[in-house]
């Protein structure tokens, strides 16, 4: 019995492409992921004949979604320059001299919002590990208690979190055909890649699939009227947060950070790509703070402590908070829990809704223009 993949070969190999070749004769296709009636794959082409290869994509998602058990479709078109020269590191990512990203130029315009969504901002970390996506999910309920609706799209294509931490198993269901519906959480709705895919499914995906499912997901999703969407950022400062700054206009970015010498150092770069594209640092929080044994009640610095309130102030952004190494933290985002909603009373949601009030206070001030990305020749 011919598998959802293989039916989806079928339909594209009737598509044909400008030089009347069938498009699954062209080596173009990327790997084709089709799980629980979503459709994902990519088409890569030369940078110049973009325009002309638009049209094949058009058919080609109007193929897919035309096969029996397809539910939706998400098909990128990804450009690539014929010969061109590895681009340099960007100095904002500690990369050496050449190319970079330049910040946006005086007057420039910015990119379009997102329809019914009043502010945007960014959870991120320069490293993975430290507790960013327990952050940004009890952050995200923190300014909900305040009395704002609120949104999550989680951003890491490649280690999605989200349904992990809320307990979601469902598919998200199309609107009209086109659009996504959002899964609603604790009143909140959610949007993550891992919805679409099994948990154990590698994302084989190469930036310009990553850009497209991240605008994808910030565009083609119902989102509602929204006062704040959290995006929980993938680590580091690669595609996913050039993507951001350039696709819509980042109210600010929060960074969070272990104490320790070795997570500084990956979230000043975090800090300095933020500040190279001209998006504001809402400010850092201290993850993982402290430890206190709740047997004893012994203190254990076990990643150091202060370090990111001592990086906040030599860097001169906002210092937002501490929250400690705790075992129901874990356990509860574990189970799909997270402790701002499941013991709204307790001490650590307090952390996160005082965290939350300084957040809102800095939505309530930041007024910077929208970010665009220059490339420098």
């Amino acid at each position: 019995m011919a598998s959802l993949k293989d039916d989806v070969l079928a339909a594209l190999s009737a598509v044909p492409t400008p030089e009347g070749r069938p498009l699954t004769a062209t080596g173009k296709l990327s790997d084709i992921v089709a799980n629980d009636g979503k459709v994902f794959f990519s088409i890569t082409v030369d940078a110049g004949a973009v325009k002309q290869w638009e049209s094949v994509r058009a058919r080609a998602e109007a193929a897919v979604r035309a096969t029996p058990g397809v539910q939706s479709a998400m098909i990128a078109l990804t450009a690539e320059r014929s010969g061109a020269a590895p681009s340099q590191p960007s100095p904002a990512s500690g990369g050496g001299k050449g190319a970079g990203i330049a910040p946006a130029r005086e007057g420039a315009r910015g990119p379009a919002g997102i329809p019914g969504v009043a502010a945007i901002i960014a959870v991120a970390s320069g490293k993975g590990g430290v507790g960013k996506s327990t952050v940004a999910v009890n952050l995200a309920l923190g300014l909900r208690d305040l009395g704002l609706k609120v949104g999550i799209l989680d951003a890491d294509i490649y280690g999605p979190s989200l349904p992990k931490l809320l307990a979601i198993k469902e598919r998200p269901q199309t609107a009209g055909g086109t659009r996504l519906k959002p899964i609603v959480r604790y009143g909140m709705p959610v949007m993550s890649i891992g919805f679409l895919i099994e948990e154990e499914t590698p994302m084989i995906w190469r930036g310009p699939m990553v850009v497209s499912a991240l605008t994808q997901m910030m565009r083609e999703v119902d989102w509602g009227a929204l006062d704040v969407m959290v995006v929980d950022m993938p680590p580091g400062t690669g595609d996913a947060q050039l993507t951001m700054a350039q696709q819509v206009p980042l109210k600010g970015a929060v960074i969070v950070s272990t104490p320790q010498d070795l997570a500084l150092i990956d979230a000043r770069r975090g800090i300095a790509m933020f500040r190279r594209v001209n998006v504001p640092v809402i400010g850092i929080v201290e993850n993982m703070s402290t430890f206190i044994c709740p047997h004893c009640g012994t203190r254990s610095d076990i990643f150091g402590h202060g370090g990111a309130r001592h990086e906040a102030e030599r860097l001169g952004v906002p210092f937002l908070g501490e929250v400690p190494l705790a075992i129901d933290i874990r356990e509860k985002s574990d189970a799909g829990a997270p402790v701002v909603a499941s013991e709204p009373d307790g001490a650590h949601a307090k952390i996160f809704r005082d965290i939350a009030a300084r957040v809102r206070e800095a939505l309530n001030v930041a007024s910077r223009a929208a970010p665009k990305i220059v490339i420098e020749a």
